[in-house]
Formats: structure tokens, sequence, C-alpha cells
């Protein structure tokens, strides 16, 4: 009789990665339906290793189709018995398009519009797609479950397609390997295509050729330009800007193009427009503004009512529609800030020169002019082409300044423009305008573009007075272009949906255990609540906390042709029309508005525009992106000589594993393990609050907390910070 293998025992060792997987495995296949974070499987599995080991195993079985990782921190079984693949089999099956946010696992989620909630994709699934790839995923409908999953069966359109780094010359091939992003692939280069010189130098490269072979891609490129060796804030810049899809030069021939342009104003052109150079005019902009797209007009008029005319740069007049310059501006859509420089939508001949609103210039815009009584109701508005000249280029500190009761140019005339913005923004808010201000990060840099300094950016008079003006122009010209015929012109509106009831009944849980009660009824009441929620936000600084959770509740803002109004804003009717040097919706809504100004009809083809709206909104969603990351990569930077110092923080957010605490002058953010705290912690299942066993120590949303930094990592933007002493 033949003994069977004895189980082995790893009790209290510490085990390889192979026994490790088969341990994990065996315990989430007995317990299918069960969620487990890495520390809860190191309890149950009860071996010496450390958390990092499971947290490697179990990347390892995600690849290979046993795991799923539902969060960063909650996995559970993935692979389906022979029976459920057959039931699955039998599924119908839908097709979605849409976007790939990948996980450090190599599994992926698809954002798809028309969907409220994303579809998983297992790694071996995923195609060989890359971060924010365009795909067609491919969805069983099973109602038993309520998460979507399915596979990538196409990739529509790949969103990086330049990739900056560093080439390596070998005898058949070249390679280039992508410096400080992780999400760049390594590109291979053809041997008849590689120059021996260049081998070891920096370059950019432009993939040619996408090869998938089932889980991997294999990318093929030719080198487009060699790159001056510079410091690694250039590098990381570029490389975020690659990253999300955006070249760092204009193509030659629209360089080209933007030069031929005759900028000068003829006596032929003065005569199509309406002259305002004589009527007082003035720009109000950031101290380091290039590119001044937008002027205010005053004047009183002989009944004593007030003028106000909202002058944005006339773009169109020099983009012509089709041109090499007008298709990359398209391509574009929109002007990209990092911290420390901008990559224009249009090149600079436009964006800072012939369209650009320089004091003591003759400049072609398209206004929209407010007459106002002395009540600061509108009684009239007109929309048109004109020509003005700036008396006045104000920075925001100079004109707050005026407002905040000091003498200077233009006094009386900011004034009174403060008081009308003050009346429109009151209107504004008493019609359910939602009063959202999320800190802006701003940084002090030094002459190399290090951040010797982090603050968050206040907003004032001044701002919310151009804001106010701007906001107006954009409603105004939105209402017009609805109510011009019947059937309703096609138009590019900026469009806002209600919030998402189910993540608004989680937030209000959150809120209400901070002691913030939502009212939740109706849209409006939703608004007032929001309001209710800043307001007091001011007063307690662990609602501040809710704020930018509470924007997470909120649909996106984006561009359509279909008008659902604007919710955030309480318009019914918007657009953007003040900002064409910048975004390209700006410049279709110039081109439509300006086509029915008359009598006559002109009717763009709706399901064109809706494309383009579609573009632009993708476009929009990459720049955010890319300023965020250029933002996360200066904090670090910031943090990066200051290892070992010591600074005040908060707890921002609590999971399983840790807690992520934020600085409070930098709002830099890193997450503290709670194994390096020395207990066991337990997670409420609202994520309020941890508390620790057997001491009894509470870790609680928004708890206040000195922390060391103990270690930087600049190319991943990570900080590793500990805890030295809780407040």
């Amino acid at each position: 009789m033949t003994k069977g293998r004895r189980k082995k025992n790893f009790k209290g060792q510490t085990i390889n990665q192979e026994n490790l997987q088969a341990l994990i495995k065996k315990q989430l296949a007995v317990n299918k339906t069960k969620k487990y974070t890495p520390k809860q499987l190191l309890k149950k599995l009860k071996v010496t290793n450390p958390e990092t080991d499971i947290v490697k195993a179990l990347d390892a079985l995600i690849k290979k189709g046993k795991v799923v990782n539902l969060r960063d921190d909650i996995y559970k079984w993935e692979s389906l018995g022979e029976s459920e693949n057959r039931r699955k089999s039998k599924l119908p099956k839908k097709q979605y398009v849409g976007r790939v946010d990948m996980t450090r696992s190599g599994a992926a989620y698809i954002m798809v519009d028309e969907l409220h909630t994303d579809v998983y994709v297992p790694a071996k699934y995923t195609m060989g797609a890359m971060d924010k790839d365009t795909v067609k995923v491919e969805v069983a409908v099973d109602r038993r479950r309520k998460k979507l999953e399915g596979r990538v069966i196409e990739i529509v359109k790949r969103s990086i397609t330049h990739v900056l780094g560093r080439l390596h010359v070998h005898k058949n091939y070249g390679i280039v390997i992508p410096e400080l992003d992780r999400l760049f692939p390594e590109v291979l280069i053809h041997k008849d295509k590689l120059k021996p010189e260049y081998g070891g130098k920096r370059v950019t490269v432009k993939i040619t050729e996408y090869h998938n072979n089932g889980q991997n891609s294999t990318f093929w490129g030719e080198v487009m330009q060699v790159l001056p060796e510079t410091d690694s804030n250039d590098m990381a810049m570029q490389s975020i800007l690659l990253s999300q899809g955006f070249e760092l030069e204009f193509p030659p021939e629209v360089i080209e193009e933007s030069e031929k342009i005759d900028g000068t104003i003829t006596e032929q052109e003065i005569e199509k427009r309406r002259d305002f150079r004589e009527i007082l005019t003035f720009t109000i902009d950031p101290l380091t503004a290039k590119d001044f797209d937008d002027a205010l007009s005053y004047r009183i008029l002989e009944n004593g009512d007030t003028e106000v005319g909202v002058h944005i740069a006339d773009v169109t007049n020099y983009l012509i529609e089709n041109s090499a310059l007008d298709k990359e501006a398209y391509r574009r859509s929109t002007s990209v800030y990092l911290v420390d420089r901008v990559l224009p939508m249009l090149p600079e001949k436009l964006s800072n020169d012939l369209c650009s609103l320089n004091p003591h210039e003759d400049k072609l815009t398209f206004s929209a002019v407010f007459t106002f009584n002395t009540q600061y109701k509108i009684t009239s508005r007109w929309f048109g082409k004109t020509i003005i000249h700036s008396d006045r280029r104000f920075t925001y500190e100079e004109a707050q300044e005026i407002l905040e009761g000091n003498e200077g140019d233009c006094k009386e005339a900011l004034l009174k423009l403060n008081d009308i913005a003050l009346k429109l923004r009151k209107d504004r808010f008493k019609n359910g305008s939602i009063n959202f201000e999320s800190d802006e990060i701003r940084f002090q840099l030094d002459e190399n573009n290090k951040p010797i300094g982090v603050y968050a950016k206040e907003r004032k008079e001044a701002n919310m007075l151009i804001e106010d003006f701007m906001l107006l122009a954009n409603r105004e010209v939105a209402f017009y272009m609805s109510k011009k015929a019947v059937p309703e012109i096609p138009f590019v509106y900026r469009i806002h949906d209600t919030p998402d009831m189910d993540r608004l009944a989680d937030f209000a849980l959150f809120a209400k255990a901070l002691g913030f009660q939502m009212k939740l009824n109706n849209p409006k009441e939703i608004a007032e609540s929001f309001n209710r929620l800043a307001d007091e936000a001011e007063k307690n600084p662990l609602l501040k906390l809710l704020e930018p959770l509470a924007i997470r509740t909120m649909a996106k803002a984006e561009y359509s042709t279909d008008n659902i109004g604007h919710y955030g804003l309480a318009f019914e009717y918007y657009s953007h029309f003040t900002s064409p040097i910048r975004r390209y919706a700006d410049v279709l809504a110039h081109r439509i508005l300006y086509e029915n100004l008359g009598k006559e009809i002109h009717r763009r083809e709706k399901m064109p525009l809706e494309l383009k709206c579609k573009h632009i909104s993708s476009q929009e969603k990459k720049a955010a992106d890319a300023e965020r990351e250029s933002i996360k990569y200066k904090q670090a930077e910031f943090l990066q000589d200051k290892v070992g110092e010591v600074f005040d923080a908060y707890v921002s957010g609590i999971i399983d594993r840790g807690f992520f605490v934020a600085l409070t002058e930098s709002r830099a953010e890193g997450m503290i393990p709670f194994d390096s705290l020395g207990e066991s912690y337990k997670v409420a299942d609202s994520r309020m609050k941890a508390i620790a066993y057997p001491s009894g120590h509470e870790i609680t949303m928004g708890k206040k907390l000195k922390v060391k930094v103990l270690e930087v990592n600049l190319s991943a933007r990570l900080i590793e910070f500990e805890v030295v002493s809780w407040d």
C-alpha cells in the first residue's frame, strides 16, 4: 500500500514565490466569492513573508488569469469552472468602444461613455492595449453579475505615437528605452533606419508599427529627433506630454503656413467691423500670461446705462478652415498647461502675436456687448466682429489692489464692473449654481524650474470678475444659437449632467459620518447641499476633505451638440466662446455663430460636429491628466532634498493596507502602511477610520499628524512617509 504524499505545512516559515502562489490559489479557490486584502491573506496563510511578497504573488496570479484585482488592495478568485465557462460562452455579447485605464497588475478598466460603470478586463484579455488607448471591448451580458467584465477584441486607436528615451544600438537592431515614464513602451528600430552615431543619445521616436501577440505588443519606430542632453525636469515634462499623446513640436508645414500669415489690418477690414478703439478697454490676466485672448471695454451711455464689451481674439480671421494650421489645431484641440510650461494649441506667431490682445495695439476681435441698466439688469445684447485697442494690461494682483481701495488706472471702471459681476454671481447662485473651489496648487520655481516653494492659489475678486463676464458671454452665445431657428442649428454646447445618484448616496453616508447632512430629493436640493458644504468647510477644516470627494460624484463637463444644460452652473444654455487661442471648441463656436448672425441660416451637419465634440472632450481630459502628472512630479521634486525632514500633515484616505497622508502646505500625498505602526488595524466599513488592536488607537479621516519624509521616487512620483507624532 502506497502512502499518500504528506501535506506541506509552511506555518511560521518564509517561503518562495512558487509555494506562496500555490497557497494563495488554494485559499482563494475554496472561498471563491470572498474578497481579501494582502494583509488578510498573510494572516490566513500564517507565513512570515513580508506583505510585498503577497502582492507580488497576487500580481503573478492575475497574469495567469487566476485572480482578479477589484481595487488596489482588494483581490478575489477569478478562474471559472468548465460549466460556468460553457454558460458564459452562451451569453449574449455586446460590443463597446472605450478608453483604457491600465492598472499596475496589467488588468484594465475600459471607460465607456454610454455605460454607467467601467468594464473590467483581466490582464490576459487586454490584447496588448496600453493605458489611454481607445479599444473595442466585448462584454458578456450576465445578469448574475453586477460588475461588467469583457475582453479587448480590437485596438481602435493608440494613445501614444511618440516615445522619448535613450537609443541603444545593437548589431541587428536598435532599441529606445523610455525615460522616467513607466507607461511608455520600449520601441525597436530596424537596422536600415539606424544611424550608429545616434547610439546612447536621447531621442524622440515615432511608432510606425504595432504588432499584437496575445497579451503583449511589439513596437517598431523611427528616430524623429536627436535631443540635447538636458536636466531631468525637462525630460519629465516632455515625457508627460508625450505619454498623453501630445507632440512636442508643430509639423514644419504648419509653422511655415503660420509664418506666411499677413497680420496687417486693412481699412477694408476695419470698415466691416464695429470700432471700439476709442472706448476704454483693458485685459486682466495672470502675471505669467503671454497670450491675452479676452478684454473688457467699459463706458457709460447718455441715458446712464452701462455698456460692457466682452472682446475675444478673432482667431478664425487667421485660422482658415481645413488649412494645415486648422487641422493641427483641431488635432491638438487644447493648449496644455504644465507647472513650468505651456504646450500651445496654435503656433507662437498666432498665440502670442497676431491674436493676442496686447496693450497699445489695434486687434481684431469677436465680441459680445451688453447694456446694463442702473439695477444691473441686461437690457440689450449684441454679437459681432469688432476692432479694439487695449489701453492697459492688468495682472490679477494689480486689479485686486484697486478693488481693495487703492488708487490706480481705470479705477471707476474696475469698481463698476465688479459691482455688475457681483450681481451676476449672486443671481447665478440664487438659481442653483454650485460653488465648489478645489485648491489649486502653485509652485515658486527658481531659474532652473526647480520648486523652492509650494502654495495654494487664492481666488480673489479680480479673478471672479473676469470669470463672471466670461460666463455671461458663453451663456448668452449659447442662448442666442439655441433660439435662432427651428429646428435648432447644430452648435457646440458645454454640457454638464446631474450627479450619479449611486455615487451621491455613498458620498452622503460618508458626509454624514463627518457630521454633514446632505439632502438628495431633487437636483436643486443637491446643489443647495453642496453650497452649504462649501460654506461650512470654510469654518470646519475636516469638511474641507469632502469637497474633492463631492466633485468626484459629479459628471464630467464635456462638449456636445445635444444640449442638456450645465448642472454645475445652473445654466440651461452654455457654450465656450471666450478662449479660442487655447480651445478649439471656441473656434468652432465662433465659426457657427458668425455664419448665423444675419437672417440667413447656415446649418452644419450634426454628426460630424458631434464627432468633433467627442474628440475635443477627449483631448481636454488628456490635457488635465498631463497637468495633474506635472503637479505630482513637482510635489515629489520639492521634497526630494527634504528626506528626513518633518512636516505637518493630515489623513486624506484609508484603505485596508494603510492610510494616505497629505502634507498641509504642499498637498503632496503618500501612503503609510499599518504594518509600519507596529499594531494591527481594523478598517471600518465606511473607511472613515481604523482602530488598532490591542491599544484602541484610532486613525480618522482628517486627523492631524507630523510625518517624516523617508524616500522620494521622482520617476514614479511616489513619496514614502513615516509617522513622527499624532496631534
